[in-house]
């Protein structure tokens, strides 16, 4: 058994945990894991009633749940589907079960058994895209998704060792030959991603090891942004000087101004940011209108984000306006 992962689950040991489970070899290979070190975990299991052979492998973790002395919940995705992006829906649905799941039961987290394959798959594709920081950062080990905890603890585990141990204690598994098809984007990466290192030098040591960097940046990146969305935050509203937003560097201004909606607006994730530079771009002069659940309005050189709905008054409810253009440059330029 990997000593990271060890490591890693040390800070869960007392923890009533679920871990989703779909059959294939890292999450089978997980949930063999947690057995082993007496965790407190659930198993849950969605049949999405895509392919021929959902029911047998739902069969099939049932009766390995059984095996390990694990409990196990299956959920079954039912009625219409879409005809277009249904992988997206398939996962959507997928996180809806196991999420409303563990908020029911109190659960402390739900584990997932994304890998450092995955972790260098999605640095790769955010690459190919041209993604900044945060794509480059790819997956954080500790995520919430709809007010639960979400925790990955094999970021630091490559699938060729999960694969191994199945393999070496002969436990079962099943393949998804989606895996295999080369339609998908991070199929070819993962097919061809052994040139980097054999033709470049670049291998996946490097790459994790630049993951992590980055990811310590976009880390202290946040932690900077929450004290400067806290300094501009009066209950529910948002105001500051249209100075001291256009003063900070662009991308900080995208997260700065995606962290504020996200706030006020109460939404799970931070609005896309072609939707967020049109928002800047209305910003430049007067406006109003509505993102992400919120209405923001500049006036003069005044910004104000409210939730959608509310009134859009600079005044607060004291019957004055805050002001916020002495902010320590400290926080806006690091």
């Amino acid at each position: 058994m990997n000593q990271k992962f060890l490591d890693f689950m040390q800070d869960y040991k007392d923890s009533r945990l679920a871990v989703a489970v779909s059959g294939g070899v890292d999450s089978v290979c997980l949930l063999h894991w947690l057995a082993s070190i007496g965790a407190n975990v659930t198993c849950l299991h969605v049949n999405h009633g895509l392919r021929a052979n959902a029911e047998t492998e739902t069969q099939y973790v049932r009766d390995l749940c059984k095996k390990l002395s694990v409990k196990c919940e299956i959920f079954y995705w039912t009625g219409d589907k879409p005809s277009n992006g249904i992988e997206a829906a398939a996962r959507t649905a997928r996180y809806k079960f196991m999420t409303d799941f563990c908020r029911k039961n109190n659960l402390d987290a739900l584990l997932t058994a994304h890998q450092s394959d995955d972790q260098i798959e999605t640095f790769l594709m955010n690459l190919a895209r041209g993604s900044g920081l945060y794509g480059l950062a790819a997956m954080r080990r500790v995520t919430w998704r709809d007010g639960v905890k979400i925790v990955r603890p094999l970021l630091d585990v490559p699938r060729a060792e999960l694969k191994k141990y199945c393999d070496d204690n002969g436990i079962k598994y099943f393949m998804d030959e989606m895996n295999e098809d080369s339609h998908y984007t991070r199929v070819r990466i993962r097919q061809n991603r052994h040139l980097l290192s054999e033709k470049l030098g670049i291998s996946d040591t490097r790459i994790l090891l630049a993951i992590e960097n980055l990811g310590r940046v976009r880390d202290a990146l946040d932690e900077k942004i929450a004290d400067m969305v806290a300094f501009v935050t009066d209950g529910a509203r948002a105001t500051f000087d249209a100075s001291f937003l256009f003063d900070l560097a662009p991308d900080i201004r995208l997260k700065f101004l995606g962290t504020s909606i996200q706030k006020i607006g109460g939404k799970e994730y931070q609005p896309r940011l072609n939707s967020l530079s049109n928002a800047l771009r209305n910003l430049q002069h007067d406006c109003k209108f509505t993102l992400g659940r919120c209405t923001i309005r500049r006036l003069g050189q005044r910004i104000l984000i409210v939730p959608e709905g509310q009134k859009t008054s600079f005044r607060t409810r004291h019957g004055k306006q805050k002001s916020n253009s002495n902010l320590s440059k400290s926080n806006t330029e690091k």
